[in-house]
């Protein structure tokens, strides 16, 4: 496969890269988080290329397939110490992130075909996530405070606990609330996902009790007198960080005596299986938990079955082996 030398003028592997990210946040509206990811992936895939002594204009299917071959065997990096191989998850978004990247390429006329049109990912492994039990997720929340501590980070975690597993969000979301978002009289929270979308999310009595209790006790006294907009922050008054959560998640986790590798996401998780258990349609779990696609949440039905599979081989006399 050759450029189309007679259509576009030369241009650099790294020009490339920058014209496809700035695609993708100014058009496509994509995260960050997601951008560093593919910046990431697509310097990894240049520094292959150049390897090979061609640029990203001249790959073929089969370097696209050597690639992500190597990236599943590991191989070996370029001081010669063994790499170990990267997870199914992270070769599939890599190669999510070049066919994306050769799409784009095309549509700017500079390739006459895609070179990832035939590539295959692997076949990310079905796992399904951890989820807490109610009792599980009622001993999280109660740790906060459960010795009567009301200092403001103890006020702060008992709110922040609260409204995860309230609204479902994932940790870039809580994290990036401000205080306008919450409606404290009609019980509602905007929450932004992936893209920038913005959804509205029901909160419950006792999130908005711990919101109430932590805005009206804490937070003032955590911020000082600065102008911070988040609704959560860290000991100095900053907004909190997703580093911050995870550790607050895992230090409460921990103290509770569940798993302290225990992620935001475990409650979000909880949230959803125990609202689907408790009769919820998947359409409005879908738009509360900001998926795209329905697919994405019709794993949580999966995770419902298996749930009651595991309850029914426990409790069930004859369900048992032997």
């Amino acid at each position: 496969m050759q450029p189309l030398a007679a259509t576009a003028p030369p241009r650099t592997a790294s020009g490339l890269v920058l014209d496809f990210l700035a695609y993708l946040e100014f058009e496509r509206g994509l995260s960050r988080n997601t951008l560093d990811a593919y910046r990431s992936d697509l310097g990894q895939f240049l520094a292959f290329m150049e390897g090979r002594g061609r640029g990203v204009l001249e790959a073929t299917g089969d370097d696209i397939t050597a690639f992500l071959d190597g990236l599943a065997s590991g191989g070996v990096a370029a001081d010669g110490s063994p790499k170990r191989p990267a997870a199914a998850a992270t070769i599939q978004r890599k190669a999510a992130c070049l066919r994306s990247f050769y799409r784009h390429v095309r549509r700017e006329g500079l390739l006459d075909a895609d070179p990832t049109a035939d590539v295959r990912g692997p076949r990310k492994r079905e796992q399904l996530p951890k989820v807490l039990t109610r009792a599980e997720v009622a001993k999280l929340l109660a740790m906060p405070g459960r010795d009567g501590d009301a200092e403001p980070i103890t006020l702060r975690d008992r709110a922040i606990l609260e409204l995860m597993y309230a609204c479902g969000l994932r940790a870039s979301e809580a994290t990036g609330l401000d205080v306008g978002d919450v409606d404290l009289e009609d019980h509602m929270l905007r929450a932004r996902g992936k893209g920038s979308k913005e959804r509205m999310v029901p909160v419950g009595r006792r999130a908005i009790d711990a919101l109430v209790r932590y805005l009206r006790d804490a937070r003032g006294t955590m911020v000082g007198g600065g102008s911070e907009r988040a609704l959560f922050v860290n000991a100095r008054g900053g907004r909190l960080s997703r580093q911050g959560l995870y550790k607050i998640v895992q230090r409460h986790a921990k103290t509770a005596g569940l798993d302290d590798r225990m992620s935001p996401h475990t409650l979000r998780h909880s949230f959803a299986t125990h609202l689907l258990a408790g009769g919820c349609d998947l359409r409005t779990l879908q738009e509360m938990l900001g998926h795209a696609d329905i697919a994405t949440t019709q794993m949580y039905t999966h995770l419902s079955a298996q749930r009651l599979q595991d309850v029914y081989r426990d409790a069930h006399p004859r369900a048992q082996h032997g």
